[in-house]
């Protein structure tokens, strides 16, 4: 390894001796040659549970109120904070709850088991209809997280990208070991090579960057490529995300879509809520 990204998860503590890894299923096979490379302590097992388990995420601002109605458990902040997992009932159905959301809005992942999922998806629908809620799909999922700024595996985030030119080093706990620990010492100062950055696209027409467009800066001197770009429908703006060198928030480039510059601005934070308030609410 050179020190780059291997994936990212979501790692809750079920109790004492027990914690359970969530990450993308598709590369669960690339993962697992990490998992290997590192030795079990003693009566430590490791378990797949990819086939056995299900998940669904309930997110939005009335997404409490829906849980409400399915579920006797304290959804308040003050009992169930962001980031925390509890194992509660939800329609009769057994489930870890964990308070995260990829939306970057109040929201909590269900996992249960493979048998109950028809159940438990059968009484989110319904109790949604009283929220005015419903499925969203992968491009609903795409506009959200982009207008918070988050990253997305294999788009964003990969092995060739340093923590530093992501966002991640923050989250590095060097007092820790962990697999590869030296190559990540020999990069860890070095300084961006690019930066992940948000670009709002002023100049809208018919049509937003997707991902792959190259960005340049007015006067023609290219500067990086769109990875992921959307149309943001709670912020109402064109939104693109990608890989910038040596520009900061604030300056203007032209992002080309569809073969034409379209003029924007890179921004210092995300346009929606920026603080992370409402996820913490």
């Amino acid at each position: 390894m050179n020190g780059g990204i291997a994936g990212d998860f979501t790692v809750t503590r079920l109790a004492e001796d027990e914690f359970m890894i969530i990450g993308g299923g598709a590369a669960e096979r690339y993962h697992q040659r990490f998992w290997k490379e590192v030795p079990l302590p003693a009566g430590t097992t490791f378990e797949s549970r990819t086939d056995s388990m299900c998940g669904f995420n309930v997110a939005g601002p009335q997404s409490r109120a829906l849980l409400a109605r399915l579920t006797n458990a304290d959804l308040g902040t003050e009992n169930f904070p962001f980031m925390r997992s509890q194992r509660i009932n939800v329609a009769g159905v057994d489930v870890i709850a964990l308070r995260v959301s990829f939306t970057g809005d109040l929201g909590w992942e269900l996992h249960c088991d493979q048998a109950d999922q028809l159940q438990l998806y059968q009484a989110l629908l319904e109790a949604g209809k009283e929220v005015g809620a419903g499925p969203v799909g992968s491009r609903a999922l795409m506009s959200l997280r982009i207008e918070k700024g988050y990253g997305s595996w294999s788009r964003e985030y990969s092995p060739e990208y340093w923590p530093q030119e992501v966002g991640l080093e923050r989250l590095i706990k060097l007092d820790k070991d962990f697999l590869n620990k030296n190559s990540y010492l020999k990069i860890k100062d070095n300084p961006p090579r690019e930066v992940l950055a948000l670009i709002e696209v002023q100049q809208i027409t018919d049509a937003d960057a997707t991902g792959g467009e190259p960005i340049f800066l007015p006067d023609g001197t290219p500067v990086g490529r769109v990875t992921s770009g959307t149309y943001g429908y709670s912020v109402e703006k064109s939104l693109a995300l990608g890989y910038l060198k040596n520009v900061p928030p604030g300056t203007a480039v032209d992002v080309m879509i569809l073969g034409k510059p379209h003029r924007g601005v890179v921004l210092a934070e995300p346009p929606f809520d920026p603080a992370g308030t409402r996820l913490r609410a």
